[in-house]
């Protein structure tokens, strides 16, 4: 299949399509909980260095040779106590959250795969384990494809909907997916606040836009605090609803990490966050991601 990445810088302008969300609503909101604690860099697994990314050892240069065992237990945090955390507190609000979802990571924690399960989440496909695609060679990146969506079926008793990268993709993980075949989508896109269709050889293939932006990885105790992170995010709602209201629905995205806004302080923005979403409850479609594919494949289906 000949696929070359191009740019795009005009999207789609001045007048974005209308959506159409169900129910009319002004926005349509998706929260996401990666799920990549256990799949990350480290020494035992034979990594050079141990992972410090999205956590609060992120940025300090502690002088640690081998392991380090601070950053080790952080990610440990997330998984033993964070993951359980976010659970609770989305399903009080009747959330339901989208899991990105590394392949290794939910090998190693079968508890929190059978609540995944039980909750019937919608799994978007993080990697077979939290890695730069960019430094793989184009098979190494087919049987990392292939492996995560094989785990994912066996811990999660589905196949997953979506990709997205853990790192930034290759120029060949786009085609790659398509070649595997059954996903929806992929989100390893920043580029816009709607989905949009782009075209792999002769395959139309869904793009569903993520955030680094309107995400807690930004916010460690180094750069910021909770009341920070909630001000941010609420900002970016309000003005998304607003746009909304005035025409022009747009979609949203929320990206936790466990071992970040798992944290009890970062978790009492969440829980503000939530309840001053509920207030707007009328106006807002808070939807899976595979929800939000399909639909925008019925309403706005691949050009021809």
């Amino acid at each position: 299949m000949t696929y070359t990445v191009q740019r795009d810088f005009i999207g789609y302008g001045r007048t974005p399509p209308d959506p159409q969300w169900p129910g009319g609503a002004k926005l349509a909101l998706n929260i996401v909980i990666n799920f990549e604690e256990g799949s990350e860099p480290s020494i035992g697994d034979g990594d050079p260095a141990t992972e410090q990314g999205v956590s609060d050892a992120q940025g300090m240069n502690r002088g640690v040779t081998g392991r380090d065992l601070a950053a080790e237990g952080m990610f440990e945090y997330g998984a033993r106590a964070g993951f359980w955390r976010l659970m609770r507190i989305l399903a009080n609000q009747g959330v339901a959250p989208t899991i990105f979802a590394c392949a290794l990571a939910l090998e190693r924690n079968p508890p929190a795969a059978a609540a995944i399960r039980e909750a019937g989440l919608d799994i978007c496909c993080h990697g077979w384990r939290w890695e730069n695609h960019f430094h793989l060679t184009e098979e190494e990146e087919r049987a990392r494809i292939a492996r995560a969506v094989i785990s994912l079926k066996q811990t999660l008793g589905v196949m997953p909907d979506g990709w997205y990268c853990r790192y930034s993709p290759s120029e060949n993980t786009r085609r790659l997916v398509v070649e595997h075949g059954g996903f929806l989508y992929d989100s390893d896109s920043y580029a816009d606040d709607l989905p949009f269709w782009t075209q792999v050889g002769d395959t139309p293939h869904l793009v569903v836009p993520y955030s680094l932006t309107n995400n807690d990885g930004k916010f460690t105790s180094t750069t910021g605090t909770a009341d920070d992170w909630f001000g941010f995010i609420r900002d970016a709602f309000d003005m998304l609803l607003s746009e909304g209201r005035a025409g022009q629905p747009k979609m949203m995205n929320i990206g936790l990490h466990m071992r970040m806004i798992g944290q009890p302080a970062r978790a009492m923005a969440l829980v503000r966050l939530l309840d001053h979403i509920d207030r707007h409850r009328s106006e807002v479609w808070i939807a899976p991601r595979n929800a939000i594919a399909r639909h925008w494949a019925a309403v706005h289906p691949a050009p021809k």
